[in-house]
């Protein structure tokens, strides 16, 4: 397994320069770049910019392993529904014009309090996901669906959404969530999704989520992917980053 980091939050302020840098510096291998961070890296982008950051991070140590974008698909609305699945295939245009492995997106809400079955909205999600998989398979680019949403989060809905999506090209980002813990253990829910797992978002090492556990099971199921860090902002980064870093080696170890 290898270590990195989202720029959500950490690295939110930092130009792509600073980014690459700090990353080097400290010994984080690759970064998933969130949409509308001091990055720069977004879909408005010409073709020659889009050149230019491709070849700066092939200059680099560093690994661009993902773009995170906002973009969701339980909208009651079907003009808003579509605006983020067309919204997910330009992302994924920009995806592939940069080297990209993947384009994380996310579920986030349900309607129940609107009159809508939750289950509607789960397939509606999944049925979205197939739609922007196909597309992205053909670019040569992953669709990481996030572990997230209130409701949405627990892995139990989260398998469901796979199964409607039914797409070999729609993945899992596992996101470190208290809702993974069923009776004290995140075996359960590990297991319900591993198969789909293409990328693990970690958070604070110092709370109570079973880390080492989670460790121990990346590598039990052949995981060799990125860890990346989704932490708060730093008065002090580098030295952060240095900790966390030490850290994450201990606990990943075994």
């Amino acid at each position: 397994m290898k270590l990195g980091m989202v720029t959500y939050n950490l690295g939110r302020d930092w130009d792509l320069e600073t980014l690459i840098a700090h990353c080097e510096e400290t010994g984080f291998a690759g970064v998933e770049l969130r949409t509308t961070h001091a990055h720069g890296v977004e879909v408005s982008l010409s073709s020659t910019e889009r050149a230019e950051v491709k070849r700066r991070f092939a200059d680099s140590a560093v690994e661009l392993v993902g773009l995170g974008s906002a973009f969701e698909y339980d909208a009651v609305d079907p003009e808003v529904l579509r605006s983020h699945i067309d919204g997910t295939k330009e992302y994924v245009r920009l995806a592939h014009d940069l080297g990209v492995g993947g384009v994380k997106v996310r579920p986030n809400n349900v309607h129940v309090d609107e009159g809508i079955p939750i289950e509607q909205t789960l397939e509606q999600i999944g049925v979205s996901l197939r739609e922007c998989g196909e597309f992205a398979r053909d670019l040569g680019v992953q669709i990481r669906l996030e572990v997230h949403g209130r409701t949405t989060s627990g892995p139990a809905n989260i398998r469901k959404i796979l199964d409607y999506a039914d797409h070999d090209n729609v993945f899992v980002c596992w996101n470190s969530n208290a809702t993974d813990l069923v009776d004290g253990s995140i075996d359960d829910s590990f297991t319900s999704l591993q198969e789909a797992i293409a990328l693990v978002h970690i958070t604070e090492l110092w709370s109570d989520y079973p880390w080492e556990r989670l460790f121990t099971l990346l590598r039990q199921s052949g995981y060799a992917g990125y860890c990346l860090a989704e932490i708060p902002e730093s008065p002090d980064p580098l030295r952060l980053m240095r900790y966390y870093r030490a850290l994450w080696q201990a606990l990943a170890r075994g």
